[in-house]
């Protein structure tokens, strides 16, 4: 399995869900990929609940399928089933999983509104995937100088959460502001801080 940082969200809310979920599931037939495949079912369901404007069942789908995708890697370490392809086919999923919560906010929160919408739906959607990307362009440095402070502040659980706040409040373009501004914030700190790390080397 590839290594997998866990952000504030999933250590201390997640994981009391995701971890009982995974040893039920161990009892089961379901294998790792599996659980992985209904994650990203759950996350295009989120965004058919957006397309039909239902707002806080969508956000509600995001954090479930956050929730879901952290008993794949329990589920497989109990099983004996970690593999590398595992946790690169978790990943690949993940970002269509993304992509499907923000385009289904992002058309949610458009409604009866203007190209603005969209141009900051995009702006956070490339930033969710450039943080995703400039994590994994430096997985291999030593001390991993993205996993404290700020420079760790939008992870993939973190991002989703806010996600089902917004929406339940009925915040469409707030929550997709809000993404757009932290995950770009993040990302440009990590220019800056990778700038130094690849110097020193």
């Amino acid at each position: 399995m590839a290594t997998i940082y866990n952000g504030w969200v999933s250590r201390h809310l997640n994981r009391h869900v995701s971890r009982p979920m995974a040893r039920l599931l161990a009892r089961t037939p379901a294998t790792p990929n599996q659980v992985s495949v209904g994650a990203l079912l759950i996350a295009v369901g989120s965004m058919a609940a957006y397309i039909a404007g239902v707002g806080y069942l969508g956000g509600i789908l995001a954090q479930l399928s956050s929730i879901v995708d952290g008993a794949d890697g329990d589920l497989a370490r109990l099983k004996g089933m970690t593999s590398a392809f595992g946790g690169f086919f978790d990943s690949v999923l993940d970002r269509y999983a993304d992509s499907a919560v923000l385009l289904g906010l992002t058309y949610w929160a458009a409604e009866g509104s203007g190209v603005g919408v969209w141009s900051v739906g995009f702006a956070a959607l490339a930033g969710t995937f450039a943080v995703t990307y400039t994590r994994a362009r430096i997985e291999t440095v030593p001390g991993r100088p993205f996993d404290t402070g700020f420079a760790s502040a939008a992870s993939r659980d973190v991002r989703l959460m806010i996600v089902m706040i917004g929406s339940i409040a009925g915040l469409g373009f707030p929550t997709l502001l809000v993404i757009a501004i932290l995950t770009n914030s993040v990302v440009a700190l990590r220019i800056w801080r990778a700038r130094a790390v690849f110097a020193g080397q």
